[in-house]
Protein backbone atom coordinates (compact mmCIF):
# COMPACT_ATOMS: atom_id res chain seq x y z
CA UNK A 1 0.00 0.00 0.00
CA UNK A 2 1.21 3.50 -0.89
CA UNK A 3 -0.56 5.98 0.95
CA UNK A 4 -0.64 9.65 -0.36
CA UNK A 5 -2.69 12.96 -0.29
CA UNK A 6 -6.01 12.95 -2.05
CA UNK A 7 -5.24 16.56 -3.71
CA UNK A 8 -1.57 14.82 -4.57
CA UNK A 9 -2.99 11.82 -6.36
CA UNK A 10 -5.95 14.48 -8.39
CA UNK A 11 -2.29 16.34 -9.86
CA UNK A 12 -0.52 13.09 -10.32
CA UNK A 13 -3.67 11.71 -12.54
CA UNK A 14 -4.08 15.17 -13.80
CA UNK A 15 -0.49 15.52 -15.41
CA UNK A 16 -0.69 11.98 -16.12
CA UNK A 17 -4.08 12.16 -18.73
CA UNK A 18 -2.04 15.69 -20.06
CA UNK A 19 1.32 13.61 -21.01
CA UNK A 20 -1.04 11.42 -22.65
CA UNK A 21 -3.40 13.24 -24.55
CA UNK A 22 0.13 15.54 -26.09
CA UNK A 23 1.65 12.18 -26.73
CA UNK A 24 -0.54 10.22 -27.68
CA UNK A 25 -4.16 11.38 -28.47
CA UNK A 26 -3.77 15.01 -29.50
CA UNK A 27 -1.63 13.46 -32.73
CA UNK A 28 -3.98 10.98 -33.78
CA UNK A 29 -6.95 13.46 -33.59
CA UNK A 30 -4.68 16.32 -35.81
CA UNK A 31 -3.99 13.21 -37.97
CA UNK A 32 -7.68 12.67 -37.96
CA UNK A 33 -9.06 16.41 -39.10
CA UNK A 34 -5.81 16.73 -41.21
CA UNK A 35 -6.57 13.95 -43.66
CA UNK A 36 -10.64 15.06 -43.78
CA UNK A 37 -9.31 18.50 -44.87
CA UNK A 38 -6.78 17.13 -47.23
CA UNK A 39 -9.42 14.98 -48.74
CA UNK A 40 -12.44 17.49 -48.54
CA UNK A 41 -9.46 20.56 -50.28
CA UNK A 42 -9.22 17.49 -53.20
CA UNK A 43 -12.50 17.56 -53.78
CA UNK A 44 -12.73 21.90 -53.55
CA UNK A 45 -10.14 21.79 -55.83
CA UNK A 46 -11.69 20.09 -58.66
CA UNK A 47 -14.71 22.84 -58.51
CA UNK A 48 -12.03 25.52 -58.63
CA UNK A 49 -10.62 27.16 -61.91
CA UNK A 50 -7.47 27.81 -59.79
CA UNK A 51 -7.02 24.92 -56.96
CA UNK A 52 -5.78 25.94 -53.58
CA UNK A 53 -1.71 25.62 -53.58
CA UNK A 54 -0.04 23.81 -51.11
CA UNK A 55 1.73 26.46 -49.84
CA UNK A 56 -1.62 28.28 -48.75
CA UNK A 57 -2.36 24.82 -46.48
CA UNK A 58 0.50 24.49 -45.21
CA UNK A 59 0.42 24.69 -41.01
CA UNK A 60 0.45 28.31 -39.42
CA UNK A 61 3.48 27.26 -37.48
CA UNK A 62 5.56 25.40 -40.27
CA UNK A 63 5.64 28.37 -42.06
CA UNK A 64 6.10 30.83 -39.28
CA UNK A 65 9.25 28.91 -39.34
CA UNK A 66 10.10 28.37 -42.68
CA UNK A 67 9.80 32.92 -42.69
CA UNK A 68 12.18 33.33 -39.54
CA UNK A 69 14.39 31.05 -41.19
CA UNK A 70 14.79 32.80 -44.22
CA UNK A 71 18.12 33.58 -45.40
CA UNK A 72 16.75 36.79 -46.75
CA UNK A 73 15.52 37.50 -43.00
CA UNK A 74 18.31 35.78 -41.42
CA UNK A 75 20.48 38.94 -43.06
CA UNK A 76 17.87 41.43 -42.11
CA UNK A 77 18.03 40.46 -38.68
CA UNK A 78 21.92 40.61 -38.32
CA UNK A 79 21.63 44.14 -39.83
CA UNK A 80 19.15 45.15 -37.26
CA UNK A 81 20.64 43.87 -34.62
CA UNK A 82 23.91 45.91 -36.16
CA UNK A 83 22.35 48.78 -36.47
CA UNK A 84 20.11 49.12 -33.22
CA UNK A 85 23.23 48.17 -31.30
CA UNK A 86 21.10 44.76 -30.25
CA UNK A 87 21.86 41.36 -29.83
CA UNK A 88 20.96 38.90 -32.00
CA UNK A 89 18.71 36.81 -30.34
CA UNK A 90 16.75 40.11 -29.42
CA UNK A 91 16.22 40.84 -32.88
CA UNK A 92 15.62 37.59 -34.07
CA UNK A 93 12.75 37.77 -30.93
CA UNK A 94 11.51 40.59 -32.90
CA UNK A 95 11.34 39.13 -36.45
CA UNK A 96 9.47 36.19 -35.04
CA UNK A 97 6.59 38.24 -33.56
CA UNK A 98 6.42 39.66 -37.25
CA UNK A 99 6.05 36.56 -38.73
CA UNK A 100 3.70 35.87 -36.01
CA UNK A 101 1.83 38.87 -36.72
CA UNK A 102 1.48 38.39 -40.72
CA UNK A 103 1.20 35.08 -41.45
CA UNK A 104 -2.13 33.82 -41.76
CA UNK A 105 -3.66 30.15 -40.85
CA UNK A 106 -5.90 29.36 -43.68
CA UNK A 107 -9.07 27.14 -42.81
CA UNK A 108 -10.36 25.42 -45.73
CA UNK A 109 -13.59 24.83 -44.10
CA UNK A 110 -14.30 29.12 -42.30
CA UNK A 111 -13.48 30.07 -45.60
CA UNK A 112 -15.92 28.40 -48.06
CA UNK A 113 -17.82 27.47 -45.29
CA UNK A 114 -18.53 30.37 -43.53
CA UNK A 115 -16.86 33.24 -45.33
CA UNK A 116 -18.58 32.96 -48.67
CA UNK A 117 -22.22 32.01 -47.49
CA UNK A 118 -21.73 34.96 -44.94
CA UNK A 119 -20.19 37.32 -47.97
CA UNK A 120 -23.24 36.55 -50.13
CA UNK A 121 -26.19 36.80 -47.81
CA UNK A 122 -24.63 40.36 -46.01
CA UNK A 123 -23.84 41.24 -49.96
CA UNK A 124 -27.31 40.43 -51.33
CA UNK A 125 -29.21 42.04 -48.22
CA UNK A 126 -27.10 45.47 -48.30
CA UNK A 127 -27.28 45.70 -51.85
CA UNK A 128 -28.77 44.96 -55.70
CA UNK A 129 -24.89 43.47 -56.84
CA UNK A 130 -24.24 43.41 -60.52
CA UNK A 131 -21.60 41.80 -62.48
CA UNK A 132 -20.07 44.32 -65.07
CA UNK A 133 -17.46 43.97 -67.59
CA UNK A 134 -16.30 39.93 -67.25
CA UNK A 135 -14.39 37.88 -69.89
CA UNK A 136 -14.70 34.19 -69.02
CA UNK A 137 -12.65 33.18 -71.62
CA UNK A 138 -9.85 35.44 -70.91
CA UNK A 139 -9.37 34.70 -67.30
CA UNK A 140 -9.69 30.94 -68.28
CA UNK A 141 -7.03 31.06 -70.23
CA UNK A 142 -4.37 32.33 -67.74
CA UNK A 143 -1.88 30.12 -67.53
CA UNK A 144 -2.83 27.44 -64.68
CA UNK A 145 1.39 27.73 -63.03
CA UNK A 146 0.74 31.54 -63.06
CA UNK A 147 0.20 33.57 -59.25
CA UNK A 148 -2.92 35.63 -59.68
CA UNK A 149 -3.08 38.60 -58.13
CA UNK A 150 -6.16 40.82 -58.26
CA UNK A 151 -5.55 44.73 -57.91
CA UNK A 152 -8.33 46.71 -56.85
CA UNK A 153 -10.40 50.06 -56.43
CA UNK A 154 -10.82 50.85 -52.50
CA UNK A 155 -13.90 52.35 -52.18
CA UNK A 156 -15.22 50.50 -48.88
CA UNK A 157 -14.78 47.90 -46.44
CA UNK A 158 -17.24 45.48 -48.65
CA UNK A 159 -15.14 45.76 -51.03
CA UNK A 160 -13.66 42.54 -49.14
CA UNK A 161 -16.89 40.68 -49.16
CA UNK A 162 -17.93 41.47 -52.62
CA UNK A 163 -15.30 40.23 -54.69
CA UNK A 164 -14.73 37.47 -51.59
CA UNK A 165 -17.71 35.82 -52.89
CA UNK A 166 -17.55 36.74 -56.71
CA UNK A 167 -14.65 34.98 -56.81
CA UNK A 168 -15.57 32.20 -55.22
CA UNK A 169 -15.76 29.70 -58.03
CA UNK A 170 -12.55 30.60 -59.40
CA UNK A 171 -10.36 30.19 -55.93
CA UNK A 172 -10.08 31.24 -52.34
CA UNK A 173 -8.33 35.06 -51.91
CA UNK A 174 -5.34 36.04 -49.81
CA UNK A 175 -6.07 39.58 -48.97
CA UNK A 176 -3.56 42.20 -47.60
CA UNK A 177 -5.48 43.85 -44.74
CA UNK A 178 -4.40 47.04 -42.76
CA UNK A 179 -4.25 47.41 -38.89
CA UNK A 180 -8.04 48.12 -39.11
CA UNK A 181 -8.67 44.15 -38.69
CA UNK A 182 -6.40 43.24 -35.87
CA UNK A 183 -8.85 43.64 -33.36
CA UNK A 184 -9.79 40.51 -31.35
CA UNK A 185 -12.08 38.53 -32.34
CA UNK A 186 -12.24 39.78 -36.02
CA UNK A 187 -8.72 38.86 -36.45
CA UNK A 188 -8.87 35.22 -35.87
CA UNK A 189 -11.71 35.06 -38.47
CA UNK A 190 -9.76 37.05 -40.95
CA UNK A 191 -6.61 34.85 -40.36
CA UNK A 192 -8.38 31.75 -40.92
CA UNK A 193 -9.92 33.39 -44.38
CA UNK A 194 -6.12 33.34 -45.32
CA UNK A 195 -5.51 37.18 -44.82
CA UNK A 196 -2.11 38.83 -43.92
CA UNK A 197 -2.09 41.72 -41.87
CA UNK A 198 0.45 45.07 -42.71
CA UNK A 199 1.30 47.57 -40.94
CA UNK A 200 1.18 50.43 -43.59
CA UNK A 201 2.65 53.28 -41.61
CA UNK A 202 5.92 51.17 -40.51
CA UNK A 203 9.28 52.70 -41.42
CA UNK A 204 10.61 49.95 -39.40
CA UNK A 205 12.90 48.12 -42.07
CA UNK A 206 12.84 44.48 -40.08
CA UNK A 207 9.54 44.61 -40.16
CA UNK A 208 9.12 45.49 -43.87
CA UNK A 209 12.10 42.71 -44.74
CA UNK A 210 9.58 39.92 -43.03
CA UNK A 211 6.75 41.32 -44.94
CA UNK A 212 8.46 41.50 -48.48
CA UNK A 213 9.81 37.94 -47.79
CA UNK A 214 6.42 36.68 -46.68
CA UNK A 215 4.67 37.77 -50.13
CA UNK A 216 7.46 36.93 -52.53
CA UNK A 217 7.34 33.39 -50.57
CA UNK A 218 3.75 33.55 -51.53
CA UNK A 219 3.79 34.50 -54.96
CA UNK A 220 6.60 31.76 -55.56
CA UNK A 221 4.19 29.23 -53.92
CA UNK A 222 0.88 30.55 -56.50
CA UNK A 223 -1.10 31.77 -53.84
CA UNK A 224 -4.09 33.84 -55.44
CA UNK A 225 -3.85 36.85 -53.81
CA UNK A 226 -6.19 40.65 -53.53
CA UNK A 227 -4.17 43.76 -53.42
CA UNK A 228 -5.46 47.53 -53.10
CA UNK A 229 -2.77 49.41 -54.70
CA UNK A 230 -4.48 52.76 -53.81
CA UNK A 231 -3.37 52.01 -49.98
CA UNK A 232 -6.55 52.54 -48.00
CA UNK A 233 -9.73 53.69 -48.82
CA UNK A 234 -10.32 56.33 -51.21
CA UNK A 235 -11.62 59.98 -48.95
CA UNK A 236 -12.75 61.71 -51.94
CA UNK A 237 -13.95 58.82 -54.14
CA UNK A 238 -11.39 59.24 -57.24
CA UNK A 239 -9.10 56.60 -57.93
CA UNK A 240 -5.69 57.67 -55.98
CA UNK A 241 -2.20 57.37 -57.47
CA UNK A 242 -1.06 53.58 -56.86
CA UNK A 243 1.16 52.83 -53.72
CA UNK A 244 4.02 50.38 -55.00
CA UNK A 245 5.20 48.90 -51.62
CA UNK A 246 3.44 45.59 -52.20
CA UNK A 247 3.61 46.06 -55.85
CA UNK A 248 7.26 46.34 -55.50
CA UNK A 249 7.85 42.88 -53.06
CA UNK A 250 5.88 41.25 -56.16
CA UNK A 251 8.05 41.98 -58.62
CA UNK A 252 11.03 42.00 -57.19
CA UNK A 253 13.12 39.31 -57.58
CA UNK A 254 10.97 38.01 -60.68
CA UNK A 255 13.53 38.30 -63.76
CA UNK A 256 14.19 35.22 -63.81
CA UNK A 257 12.30 33.54 -66.34
CA UNK A 258 12.36 29.81 -64.79
CA UNK A 259 10.22 32.04 -62.04
CA UNK A 260 6.64 31.36 -61.83
CA UNK A 261 4.82 34.55 -63.85
CA UNK A 262 2.74 36.89 -62.47
CA UNK A 263 -0.75 37.61 -63.89
CA UNK A 264 -2.58 40.75 -62.74
CA UNK A 265 -6.11 41.02 -63.11
CA UNK A 266 -7.60 44.68 -62.49
CA UNK A 267 -10.98 44.85 -60.27
CA UNK A 268 -13.09 47.61 -60.07
CA UNK A 269 -15.32 48.18 -58.08
CA UNK A 270 -18.60 50.92 -57.27
CA UNK A 271 -21.85 51.04 -55.23
CA UNK A 272 -24.92 53.56 -55.07
CA UNK A 273 -24.28 54.13 -51.40
CA UNK A 274 -20.76 53.77 -49.78
CA UNK A 275 -21.43 52.93 -46.55
CA UNK A 276 -18.76 54.68 -44.33
CA UNK A 277 -18.87 57.80 -46.92
CA UNK A 278 -19.60 60.25 -44.13
CA UNK A 279 -16.73 58.98 -42.28
CA UNK A 280 -14.50 59.12 -44.95
CA UNK A 281 -15.84 62.35 -46.10
CA UNK A 282 -15.27 64.03 -42.58
CA UNK A 283 -11.56 62.49 -42.80
CA UNK A 284 -11.03 63.64 -45.84
CA UNK A 285 -11.66 67.12 -45.27
CA UNK A 286 -9.92 67.13 -41.97
CA UNK A 287 -6.81 65.33 -44.05
CA UNK A 288 -6.68 62.73 -41.89
CA UNK A 289 -6.94 59.03 -42.03
CA UNK A 290 -8.12 58.33 -38.73
CA UNK A 291 -11.48 56.65 -38.93
CA UNK A 292 -13.65 57.79 -35.81
CA UNK A 293 -16.18 55.19 -35.91
CA UNK A 294 -17.70 53.90 -32.64
CA UNK A 295 -18.41 50.70 -32.14
CA UNK A 296 -21.76 52.05 -30.47
CA UNK A 297 -22.60 54.25 -33.83
CA UNK A 298 -21.81 50.92 -35.84
CA UNK A 299 -23.97 48.69 -33.52
CA UNK A 300 -26.88 51.37 -33.76
CA UNK A 301 -26.78 51.29 -37.06
CA UNK A 302 -26.88 47.86 -36.84
CA UNK A 303 -29.85 47.52 -34.69
CA UNK A 304 -31.70 50.37 -37.03
CA UNK A 305 -31.23 48.23 -40.10
CA UNK A 306 -32.91 45.19 -38.59
CA UNK A 307 -35.89 46.98 -37.33
CA UNK A 308 -36.54 48.29 -40.48
CA UNK A 309 -36.69 44.95 -41.58
CA UNK A 310 -38.84 43.65 -38.64
CA UNK A 311 -41.33 46.55 -39.55
CA UNK A 312 -41.10 45.97 -43.52
CA UNK A 313 -39.94 49.27 -44.31
CA UNK A 314 -36.35 48.32 -45.00
CA UNK A 315 -35.19 49.14 -48.59
CA UNK A 316 -31.62 48.02 -49.72
CA UNK A 317 -28.78 50.68 -50.68
CA UNK A 318 -29.31 51.02 -54.08
CA UNK A 319 -26.50 49.05 -56.36
CA UNK A 320 -23.50 47.58 -56.00
CA UNK A 321 -21.16 46.44 -58.83
CA UNK A 322 -18.25 45.11 -60.11
CA UNK A 323 -15.89 44.37 -63.35
CA UNK A 324 -12.99 42.18 -64.20
CA UNK A 325 -10.58 43.48 -66.60
CA UNK A 326 -8.51 42.00 -68.83
CA UNK A 327 -5.38 40.14 -67.43
CA UNK A 328 -1.89 41.61 -67.44
CA UNK A 329 1.06 39.17 -67.29
CA UNK A 330 3.90 40.47 -66.12
CA UNK A 331 6.01 38.65 -68.79
CA UNK A 332 3.96 41.02 -71.05
CA UNK A 333 4.41 43.64 -69.53
CA UNK A 334 8.37 43.76 -69.97
CA UNK A 335 8.23 42.22 -73.28
CA UNK A 336 5.86 45.54 -74.36
CA UNK A 337 7.99 48.10 -71.39
CA UNK A 338 11.61 46.87 -71.88
CA UNK A 339 12.29 50.29 -69.77
CA UNK A 340 9.45 50.11 -67.43
CA UNK A 341 10.15 49.62 -63.79
CA UNK A 342 7.29 49.07 -61.03
CA UNK A 343 6.10 52.80 -60.92
CA UNK A 344 4.93 52.29 -64.54
CA UNK A 345 3.56 49.05 -63.77
CA UNK A 346 1.68 50.85 -61.17
CA UNK A 347 0.22 53.24 -63.46
CA UNK A 348 -0.49 50.89 -66.09
CA UNK A 349 -2.89 49.17 -63.36
CA UNK A 350 -4.41 51.86 -62.30
CA UNK A 351 -5.46 52.83 -65.96
CA UNK A 352 -6.96 49.24 -66.15
CA UNK A 353 -9.29 49.93 -63.13
CA UNK A 354 -10.19 53.20 -63.60
CA UNK A 355 -11.65 51.74 -67.24
CA UNK A 356 -13.78 49.33 -65.85
CA UNK A 357 -14.97 51.66 -63.13
CA UNK A 358 -18.74 50.52 -63.26
CA UNK A 359 -21.22 53.42 -63.87
CA UNK A 360 -24.31 53.41 -61.41
CA UNK A 361 -27.35 55.50 -61.10
CA UNK A 362 -26.27 57.50 -58.00
CA UNK A 363 -22.94 58.58 -59.07
CA UNK A 364 -24.31 59.45 -62.67
CA UNK A 365 -26.76 61.93 -61.30
CA UNK A 366 -24.79 63.01 -58.71
CA UNK A 367 -22.17 64.01 -61.60
CA UNK A 368 -25.38 65.91 -63.43
CA UNK A 369 -26.53 67.86 -60.56
CA UNK A 370 -23.16 69.09 -60.13
CA UNK A 371 -22.55 70.14 -63.76
CA UNK A 372 -26.15 72.13 -63.58
CA UNK A 373 -26.17 75.70 -63.56
CA UNK A 374 -28.35 76.00 -60.21
CA UNK A 375 -31.98 73.87 -59.86
CA UNK A 376 -33.15 71.62 -62.68
CA UNK A 377 -36.12 69.70 -63.48
CA UNK A 378 -36.50 66.10 -63.98
CA UNK A 379 -37.13 65.96 -67.15
CA UNK A 380 -33.87 67.96 -67.97
CA UNK A 381 -31.86 64.98 -66.00
CA UNK A 382 -33.62 62.18 -67.87
CA UNK A 383 -31.93 64.23 -70.91
CA UNK A 384 -28.70 64.99 -69.46
CA UNK A 385 -28.11 61.07 -68.28
CA UNK A 386 -28.85 60.32 -72.30
CA UNK A 387 -26.56 62.78 -72.89
CA UNK A 388 -23.82 61.95 -71.04
CA UNK A 389 -24.16 58.34 -71.65
CA UNK A 390 -23.11 58.58 -75.22
CA UNK A 391 -20.25 60.18 -74.22
CA UNK A 392 -19.25 57.04 -72.41
CA UNK A 393 -19.61 54.33 -75.00
CA UNK A 394 -16.10 52.12 -73.21
CA UNK A 395 -17.74 52.20 -69.59
CA UNK A 396 -19.93 49.49 -68.14
CA UNK A 397 -23.16 51.99 -67.57
CA UNK A 398 -25.63 49.85 -65.49
CA UNK A 399 -28.92 50.97 -66.55
CA UNK A 400 -31.68 49.87 -64.35
CA UNK A 401 -34.19 47.49 -65.94
CA UNK A 402 -32.87 48.82 -69.52
CA UNK A 403 -34.69 51.79 -69.11
CA UNK A 404 -32.69 55.54 -68.47
CA UNK A 405 -35.75 57.17 -67.14
CA UNK A 406 -36.22 54.61 -64.54
CA UNK A 407 -31.91 55.12 -63.85
CA UNK A 408 -32.93 58.85 -63.18
CA UNK A 409 -34.88 58.27 -61.01
CA UNK A 410 -33.28 55.34 -58.52
CA UNK A 411 -30.46 57.89 -58.35
CA UNK A 412 -32.21 60.86 -57.51
CA UNK A 413 -34.20 58.61 -54.62
CA UNK A 414 -30.96 57.39 -53.45
CA UNK A 415 -30.45 61.17 -52.80
CA UNK A 416 -33.52 62.28 -51.69
CA UNK A 417 -33.87 59.51 -49.67
CA UNK A 418 -30.46 60.65 -47.74
CA UNK A 419 -31.90 64.36 -47.74
CA UNK A 420 -28.36 65.68 -50.43
CA UNK A 421 -31.17 67.31 -52.56
CA UNK A 422 -34.31 68.62 -52.21
CA UNK A 423 -37.09 69.66 -54.66
CA UNK A 424 -38.93 73.32 -54.97
CA UNK A 425 -40.68 75.24 -57.22
CA UNK A 426 -37.78 75.53 -59.65
CA UNK A 427 -36.67 71.82 -59.79
CA UNK A 428 -34.08 69.62 -57.94
CA UNK A 429 -31.72 71.73 -56.04
CA UNK A 430 -28.25 70.48 -54.08
CA UNK A 431 -28.74 71.20 -50.25
CA UNK A 432 -25.16 72.95 -49.98
CA UNK A 433 -23.82 70.96 -46.37
CA UNK A 434 -24.31 67.53 -48.38
CA UNK A 435 -22.41 68.78 -52.07
CA UNK A 436 -18.87 67.14 -50.92
CA UNK A 437 -21.01 63.71 -50.68
CA UNK A 438 -22.00 64.36 -53.94
CA UNK A 439 -18.65 65.06 -55.01
CA UNK A 440 -17.57 61.92 -53.68
CA UNK A 441 -20.09 60.11 -55.51
CA UNK A 442 -19.58 61.80 -58.53
CA UNK A 443 -15.35 61.28 -58.59
CA UNK A 444 -15.96 57.89 -58.73
CA UNK A 445 -16.75 57.90 -62.00
CA UNK A 446 -15.09 61.66 -63.07
CA UNK A 447 -12.18 59.94 -65.02
CA UNK A 448 -13.96 58.67 -67.45
CA UNK A 449 -15.08 61.66 -68.90
CA UNK A 450 -11.51 62.87 -69.06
Amino acid sequence: MVEMPLWALILLVAFAAVTMASHFLFPSVRWFFRRRMERAVKRLNEKLQRPIEPFKLARRYDMIQRLIYDPEVSKAVAEHAKTEGLPENVAFEQAKRYAREIVPGFSATAYFGIAIRFAKFVSRSLYRVRLGHFSEDALRDVDKDATVIFVMNHRSNMDYVLVTWLAAERSALSYAVGEWARVWPLSKLIKAMGAYFIRRKSRNDLYRRVLERYVQLATDGGVTQAIFPEGGLSLDGALAPPKLGLLKYVVDGREDETTRDVVFVPVALNYDRVLEDRILVSAGQKGERRFRARISVVAAWFIKQNWLRLTRQYHRHGYAAVSFGAPVALSEFRRTHPRGDVKDLGRLLMTRIGDEVPVLPTPLVAHILLNAEGPISQDAVDAQMASVMEDMPQAHIHIARGDIQYTAEVGLRMLRKRRFVSDGPDGITINEEDRPLLEYYANSIAHLFR
